[in-house]
């Protein structure tokens, strides 16, 4: 996940620090769903950061501590009726739901099945599109810059990568740079990777090897792209990495 282009984004029209704890909290949401993780990160604060944005869009102003999510969002339909309904009506919905699983779920569950890890993953589901219909709204980029980037909140989290906040890095241990290749874009499916992107998440690697795998994969067209241009992984070169996860043993999860 690149931090640091998802902030430049949002604080384009919000204040610097209101992108920096939307988009640091919902890289923490990330990781413990990444790693099945419980309790590490905080919802209850992504959702009170997306409050005080809502405020500043609504009002060029924010309060400090934030008010209730509960009570802001109950009112804001009414009270707000020059913000878009993205904001005004869908996002405090879904706010507001996010914010009662947070409150309301935190106990004692019956049953054989505990329902925290799908209690995350509905959050992260619910960050992904608040932070994406900020990103359509807020950003001022291009629709294929802002596209991008959205497509980078909405990736799917897999087992197999997991994203620290600096980079995605593969925690399988795979024969060949070419097959960590394959795992990395399979991540960022849909969008175009650029050298430097594939670089950094394989920086345990050799500079020379990480080219010669690109080069491989390009030849076989499993990959398409340039090293100027960035890549992108084919139809073909997706269904062997779905091949190549299925060889994984499968990681633990934490609980």
């Amino acid at each position: 996940m690149e931090k640091a282009s998802l902030i430049d984004a949002l604080a384009k029209k919000l204040p610097r620090n209101l992108a920096e704890d939307l988009v640091n909290e919902f890289v923490a949401l990330r990781q413990d769903v990444a790693t099945n993780t419980l309790g590490r990160s905080s919802q209850g604060k992504f959702v009170e950061t997306v409050v005080q944005v809502c405020q500043f869009l609504d009002t060029n102003q924010y309060d400090d501590p934030p008010p209730k999510p509960d009570n802001y969002f109950n009112t804001l339909e009414s009270k707000a009726p020059h913000l878009d309904d993205g904001l005004r009506i869908c996002t405090a919905r879904v706010g507001r739901a996010m914010y009662t699983l947070r409150n309301k779920r935190n106990m004692q569950h019956k049953g054989s099945v505990d329902p925290n890890c799908y209690d995350l993953r509905f959050t992260l589901h619910g960050a992904q599109w608040i932070l994406a219909e900020l990103l359509r709204q807020v950003s001022g980029l291009s629709m294929q810059e802002a596209g991008q980037l959205i497509n980078m909140v909405n990736a799917p989290v897999g087992e197999l990568v997991e994203d620290t906040g600096f980079r995605r890095l593969v925690m399988h241990d795979v024969k060949s740079p070419a097959e960590e290749v394959l795992i990395l874009l399979h991540s960022r499916y849909g969008t175009v990777t650029s050298f430097q992107t594939i670089r950094d998440s394989l920086n345990r690697r050799k500079d020379k090897d990480v080219r010669n795998a690109l080069g491989s994969l390009y030849r076989r067209k499993m990959i398409d792209g340039s090293a100027k241009d960035g890549y992108v992984l084919t139809a073909k070169g997706f269904n062997e990495t779905v091949e190549l996860s299925k060889r994984q043993p499968k990681k633990k999860g934490r609980a």
